[in-house]
């Protein structure tokens, strides 16, 4: 009988203990993201922007145009983003929407972004983020300011 409990003990811990290491961990962030639409290349043959980021998920990124309404009210974009540590997120594609607030200065009104993983800590990170701010499209120059959630480990 002892033996039994021992062992049922045993099992029960091994148990919590793997739901545990499988768990993930939340943590709020927030930052800016700064681009330049003026300076862009081109990846695929669409316009891609090059920036920055800064805050919790600071580090360069580019933001590859794949399509966008005649009037540029919304702009769907692809993400390349490597953080300061060298690490990738990977992030869904995103659609921008805006609302003009002059001749050429777009107001980004909504603007959700999705990161499905990356390398290194963001292997199986999970998140959404929500962004606002501006496009001067008569400058090319952009600022955001991101926030949400980035949840890391478990499995995907």
């Amino acid at each position: 009988m002892k033996i039994s409990i021992r062992y049922f003990g045993v099992a029960l811990l091994i148990a919590s203990l793997a739901t545990t290491a499988s768990a993930k961990t939340c943590t709020t962030v927030g930052g800016a993201i700064l681009t330049n639409l003026g300076g862009f290349g081109v990846i695929d043959g669409s316009p891609t922007t090059l920036g920055v980021a800064t805050g919790d998920l600071k580090g360069a990124l580019g933001v590859q145009v794949v399509s966008a309404a005649p009037d540029f009210t919304s702009i769907t974009v692809q993400h390349h983003w490597v953080t300061d540590d060298g690490e990738t997120l990977n992030f869904d594609q995103a659609t921008l929407h805006g609302a003009y607030v002059g001749p050429t200065l777009l107001g980004v009104t909504e603007y959700k972004i999705h990161l499905s993983g990356g390398t290194g800590h963001f292997s199986n990170a999970t998140g959404d983020l929500s962004s606002i701010g501006e496009i001067d499209f008569s400058t090319g120059h952009t600022i955001l300011r991101y926030s949400g959630t980035v949840c890391y480990g478990g499995t995907n």
